[in-house]
């Protein structure tokens, strides 16, 4: 963003102060999701040529996409804050206990609930829901004028325990308690390194550019010039870095999405479901626990977001790049885009309600 989170005194219209690119950000997105299907249509190979060249299991206009977001919010981190930050237990408590908890359960009943007869699409929905994100929900929350500092502490402990958990869920989720209730099983098989490899790639690298763009520039040009002059230059970039990725991810699925409408819709539904259940169940929580607006904000944003890099990864290296599985995973991010854009504005408006 182009300006600094409102203080605790200023009252609403934020987004009258926003810059032209954050308040017709909407706009943009609809038009990048139809120069995508666009382009889509103009070169129908074009997922097929992109998906040729790749930054580790991503392809490589999406990865350059996920890079540019991610590095403009994390150089605006204020790292000398995060040990304070890390205090809150309740932020982090409250988070992991959507994320690892709350939000694996509501995807698994979801996905049988709307997807009983579609084994592969299902499966695809379930992979999604064991995975957090690590990535997007910084910009989500960026825009939302969240805490930028909770939130990289966040992004960094879930980034963790997905190295650690996400094979043991994908077991447990798609093999274990599916018998329990004598459902159909399925398993996916991934190694820890497969997904430390994506996490070192698409948060370690903004992660440590971000940090020593920061140390350096308030080193040598002070921490004036740092926040006033490098931040409002470079930050604009997440969000063109998201508009970037928003046209190829649509380019690149076009033919499904005009091929195969019923399967798209068929994730749509349970996926917006699932954004607007684990967002709004997360941030009233936080308001009823009495936190600022900053911290329920990052803990609604990571409640609901996920790691559809990771999910699509997986997908295809099980599956198969033309799976009902790997269809499932990219349908992902194209609903969660405007979704989570529709409930930024929502959080923009809550924000009246914070008193405390």
């Amino acid at each position: 963003m182009n300006i600094d989170s409102p203080t605790s005194h200023e009252r609403t219209d934020v987004v009258a102060r926003l810059s032209t690119l954050d308040r017709f950000l909407p706009l943009w997105i609809g038009l990048a999701m139809g120069a995508g299907l666009g382009l889509g249509a103009i070169f129908p190979d074009l997922d097929q040529q992109l998906d040729r060249v790749k930054i580790d299991t991503v392809s490589l206009p999406i990865a350059i996409g996920l890079l540019l977001m991610m590095y403009p919010v994390l150089a605006k981190v204020r790292y000398g804050h995060v040990r304070t930050e890390a205090s809150s237990r309740r932020v982090y408590g409250l988070t992991l206990f959507f994320n690892w908890i709350i939000g694996p359960l509501v995807m698994f009943g979801l996905a049988w609930l709307f997807l009983e007869h579609q084994p592969g699409l299902r499966t695809g929905l379930i992979v999604v829901g064991i995975a957090p994100c690590i990535a997007m929900v910084l910009i989500w929350n960026d825009l939302a004028f969240g805490n930028r500092e909770a939130a990289a502490v966040l992004v960094a402990i879930n980034a963790i325990l997905q190295i650690v958990l996400f094979s043991v869920y994908g077991w447990f989720y798609l093999k274990v308690l599916p018998r329990w209730f004598g459902l159909d099983t399925a398993s996916i098989d991934v190694s820890a390194w497969d997904i430390a490899r994506s996490v070192l790639v698409f948060l370690g690298i903004p992660l440590v550019l971000g940090y020593l763009s920061r140390r350096i520039g308030e080193r040598t040009k002070g921490v004036e010039w740092y926040e006033q002059r490098y931040l409002p230059r470079v930050g604009p970039i997440a969000l063109y870095g998201l508009l970037f990725t928003i046209v190829f991810l649509f380019a690149m699925q076009g033919d499904r999405i005009t091929h195969q409408p019923l399967d798209v819709a068929r994730v749509a539904i349970p996926l917006a479901i699932y954004f607007a259940v684990m967002w709004g169940a997360s941030f009233v929580a936080a308001y009823r626990m009495r936190m600022p607006y900053d911290q329920a904000v990052t803990v609604a944003f990571t409640s609901a977001g996920n790691n559809f890099e990771l999910a699509i990864a997986v997908c295809i290296a099980v599956f198969g790049i033309t799976s009902e599985q790997a269809l499932a995973g990219t349908i992902g991010p194209l609903i969660e885009v405007p979704a989570l854009i529709a409930l930024v504005y929502v959080a923009l408006w809550a924000r009246r309600y914070f008193r405390h």
